[in-house]
């Protein structure tokens, strides 16, 4: 007939206008996480998944745009945050590497819909620009850094366009073992921690062995 009808939300007190912010938020980032096709999201879903009428959320938020590159922020930062935390106790570049890598795998493993959302690259320009994901290249930035120190460690001298690059392939291998780990799960893959000794093994010069004896637990 009509449509499933959302359900009535109670009105929040004054002053808790923030309380919805937080709720439409979490709504449009649960749902990029879980719809199918996640370009497809509009305003209304997200309206009907909190249960407030569609022009509720204008006084958060301009656009949809706007709302997703929010969810992107707080994705960029959360991923930051556990990559810095896994390399804040480690002594040398190989181990600030290792506990980066390590911690990006796993959460994108773990986390397979915000995953999707930060690097599944589905999302129409207009809604979300090349420079909302600014805050993914100083995750691409700690990477480099470390496997520069790596490398100078043993000896190899390169400057900034050859760090980069190499930094950059590394994380290409690291985003093609998450995806792929994730969309084919049937797969009988190695175990993740084997995988990720293994990639960082190939770009750093260093034995798999020596390097799974510095992944961090988890």
């Amino acid at each position: 007939m009509g449509g499933e009808q959302a359900p009535r939300r109670r009105r929040n007190p004054r002053g808790q206008g923030q309380t919805l912010k937080a709720e439409l938020v979490d709504a449009a980032a649960r749902l990029l996480a879980t719809l199918d096709r996640p370009e497809t999201l509009t305003l209304r879903q997200v309206a009907r998944e909190v249960g407030v009428a569609p022009a509720s959320i204008y006084s958060h938020f301009p656009d949809l745009g706007a709302l997703i590159q929010h969810v992107l922020r707080l994705r960029y930062a959360e991923l930051a945050r556990l990559m810095d935390e896994a390399a804040a106790p480690t002594a040398g570049p190989l181990d600030d590497l290792v506990a980066r890598c390590a911690a990006y795998v796993r959460w994108g493993v773990g986390h397979p819909g915000e995953y999707r959302t930060l690097f599944g690259g589905r999302m129409p320009a207009e809604l979300v620009p090349l420079q909302a994901h600014g805050a993914g290249e100083a995750l691409l930035g700690s990477v480099i850094t470390s496997l520069a120190g790596v490398r100078q460690r043993g000896g190899e001298r390169s400057g900034p366009e050859r760090q980069w690059r190499d930094g950059l392939l590394l994380w290409t291998a690291l985003h093609g073992l998450v995806a792929l780990y994730n969309d084919h799960g049937a797969i009988p893959w190695p175990p993740l921690d084997t995988l990720v000794a293994d990639v960082l093994a190939l770009h750093t010069g260093e034995s798999a062995e020596k390097i799974s004896a510095r992944l961090p637990e988890g």
